[in-house]
């Protein structure tokens, strides 16, 4: 089992940038695909951005491609979201997801592929 928790969100003016962290708990960090989800009030979760568990693929949804940067840290059993040139309808509760692979290359698109989740941090994008 792992234990993730989100941190880094914040109110931030358009156009600025923000970096969340999510710190996982336990030894076997490096078994999981990670990844981040946002939901905003009244819309559905959707994926933000995934990592394979080895870290060598990525995958982006489409409209957040150019603009937000996932990676991680096996040292820090952590993983990163870089957020640039936010706009106000990036606002949203940001979550951390995990699943358990033995794939080093694969990565999750839907919140039904996830394991575990954080408890979700929020981000609000002022214009």
């Amino acid at each position: 089992q792992v234990q993730l928790v989100e941190s880094g969100g914040g109110l931030v003016q358009a156009g600025g940038s923000l970096r969340l962290s999510c710190a996982a708990s336990g030894r076997t960090f490096s078994t999981y695909a990670m990844g981040w989800f946002r939901q905003a009030p009244g819309k559905e979760r959707e994926l933000v951005a995934a990592i394979s568990r080895s870290g060598s693929n990525t995958y982006y949804a489409d409209s957040m491609k150019g603009q937000f940067t996932i990676s991680r840290d096996r040292a820090k059993n952590t993983v990163y979201l870089q957020m640039n040139s936010l706009k106000p309808e990036d606002t949203a509760v940001y979550y951390c997801a995990a699943k358990y692979t033995v794939t080093f290359g694969s990565v999750f698109t839907a919140p039904n592929q996830v394991d575990y989740w954080g408890q979700g941090t929020q981000v609000t994008v002022s214009s």
